[in-house]
């Protein structure tokens, strides 16, 4: 397997206007991050992805871009960025941005153009169509909720929108628009960043026709939210493999693409390094374990053996060939404590296990900001103190319009909703958790009081510095990055425990996926003549494993086997 820098690095994700406010006008900004870039390499991190702070009117918190050439005014100047991309690169830290190119605003001044007759120069940068029968082209469900599809009066046709209706869809078959995407990469690459991670990538090809979805349409919508027809169409592969000929492969660059509804096979498409597409991919096929048929509001119950069979999938398709992304929170997900474990009186062991899984696999970790301080989910009690698009539109559809209970709905955004993960970063126990000295563009978790950098800093047993001991244990154990990966005890309902062997080096990884204590069997490992506790989130005296023992609720540890 090729060694390579993206493969080794620790990623630390920061959605900006949640990070660090340093002019006190409420909102996270480019000198913030700046001056928290100590602590990120105090953390240990290798590569920064920045979330968008490309110029944008903000309906979709920077992933409407209006000017990628541009910055928002409210995060700061061109000047500042380019001061960060130096500071990062001064530290020995890489940074990439996110690359979002499936669509713009529609205050960009290609739509402007686009909508302004049929006969625009620039008409055919997006996707318009005549309506069908009085009504929108096709019966396609936007991700946000309602019609993909948005009437314009002025010249009495329909341009399509996956997400929100100021994002209009771009359209790929145009070679004008490849040619403007391809430019405005190499001029941010150019300025001296690392790569990108590249929005929603793998719904750039749309379908020949853009058919009816033949799903069934449920009886309280018109429209049919059906991935199948947005996801991975002919031409996707075609479009990545130039963009990759044209632009990546002249730039020791890395490349991380967000993909939708791919599985492992089709995953490796993507990743195949003899494919010349991407480095690798978010994948979430995991994060869609507790998602039913319903989509994402429709919260079902999940089972560890499952989790345990798409995570040894995806090991198993692509060692040797692609690479995976380990995370289980972002942006646009719950807090990973709260979603898949216990954020209450086992938040610490949890946070640690938790973190323990995705820096003991094959391939590269994510810390979402926060997470290395075990931040959990934020349940606020009114609607009024949410801010993410997407929860809006599914309260306002739920409570007004189908006439649903408003506890309910509340319910499912407390465990679901964006916002979860983008309230203002915890630095200290200050009324606005040391993020700014005003007011915050959204409300700061009630628990900052005790969960914040400040504390964990100096408490040696915090979860910080547990994730600090994990970084140094992944860097210094080449094992733990390129090993094979080999599954144990795969029908256990409470354990995770695997193998990662190199040459004749094995590390061997147990986790109590439970808030009860549970009994490991010596006998699901191989044969060894000696194991050497490495890491651990419980302080045991019962770590020599000389046969059966007890692991107490969420314990993690890793062994070297000789």
């Amino acid at each position: 397997m090729s060694e390579k820098w993206w493969k080794e690095a620790i990623v630390y994700q920061i959605y900006t206007r949640s990070f660090y406010d340093s002019n006190g006008d409420g909102i996270g900004d480019l000198k913030g991050i700046i001056r928290k870039l100590d602590y990120l390499k105090y953390l240990g991190i290798d590569v920064i992805w920045l979330c968008p702070v490309y110029e944008s009117p903000n309906d979709d918190n920077g992933y409407d871009i209006s000017n990628y050439y541009g910055v928002m005014k409210e995060l700061g100047t061109l000047e500042d960025l380019e001061t960060l991309f130096s500071e990062v690169h001064k530290r020995d830290m890489k940074i990439i941005m996110d690359l979002v190119i499936n669509h713009t605003s529609d205050e960009h001044k290609w739509f402007v153009e686009s909508r302004a007759g049929t006969g625009s120069d620039k008409r055919d940068y997006y996707i318009w169509r005549q309506g069908r029968d009085g009504s929108e082209p096709n019966n396609w469900k936007s991700y946000f909720g309602g019609s993909a599809w948005e009437y314009d009066k002025t010249t009495d046709e329909y341009y399509l929108h996956l997400f929100s209706r100021k994002q209009p869809d771009l359209n790929w078959l145009n070679p004008e628009v490849k040619e403007e995407i391809f430019n405005m990469m190499t001029w941010w690459l150019d300025k001296g960043i690392d790569g990108f991670r590249m929005d929603v990538i793998n719904l750039l090809s749309k379908p020949e026709g853009l058919r009816n979805s033949e799903r069934a349409v449920s009886t309280t919508d018109k429209y049919v939210f059906d991935e199948d027809l947005y996801a991975n169409q002919p031409g996707i592969h075609e479009i990545l493999q130039e963009m990759n000929k044209t632009v990546l492969s002249r730039y020791d660059c890395m490349t991380v693409g967000e993909t939708v509804n791919v599985t492992a096979e089709t995953g490796l498409l993507y990743t195949d390094g003899s494919r010349n597409e991407l480095n690798m991919i978010f994948q979430f096929e995991l994060m869609g374990i507790d998602t039913g048929k319903g989509g994402k509001w429709d919260v079902v119950d999940w089972k560890l053996t499952d989790f345990k069979e798409i995570l040894s999938k995806w090991q198993k398709v692509l060692h040797g060939k692609g690479w995976n992304s380990l995370f289980l929170n972002n942006h646009d997900n719950p807090r990973a404590v709260s979603r898949f474990g216990d954020d209450g009186l086992y938040r610490e062991k949890c946070a640690k296990m938790l973190a323990t899984l995705t820096h003991t696999l094959e391939g590269t970790p994510y810390i979402y900001q926060g997470e290395e301080i075990g931040m959990t989910n934020a349940a606020f009690k009114s609607i009024d103190d949410y801010r993410d698009i997407e929860t809006l539109n599914f309260y306002r559809e739920m409570v007004f319009e189908r006439q649903k209970d408003e506890r309910e709905i509340m319910r499912l955004i407390h465990r679901r909703g964006r916002d979860n993960a983008r309230t203002p970063m915890q630095w200290d126990g200050s009324k606005n958790a040391g993020f700014t000295s005003a007011a915050p563009w959204i409300k700061v978790n009630s628990n900052h009081r005790y969960i914040n950098v400040e504390n964990e800093v100096k408490d040696e047993n915090s979860v910080l510095n547990f994730y600090r001991k994990l970084i140094k244990l992944r860097k210094e154990n080449p094992v733990l990055i390129y090993g094979q990966y080999i599954p144990l005890l795969e029908d256990s309902n409470r354990i995770i425990s695997y193998i990662r062997q190199l040459e004749g080096d094995c590390v061997l990884i147990i986790m109590n996926f439970s808030k009860e204590s549970s009994q490991f069997d010596i006998k699901a490992v191989p044969k060894y003549q000696e194991a050497q506790l490495l890491l651990a989130n419980y302080d045991s005296f019962d770590v020599s494993m000389a046969g059966d023992f007890v692991l107490m609720p969420y314990e993690a540890r890793v062994y070297r086997l000789q």
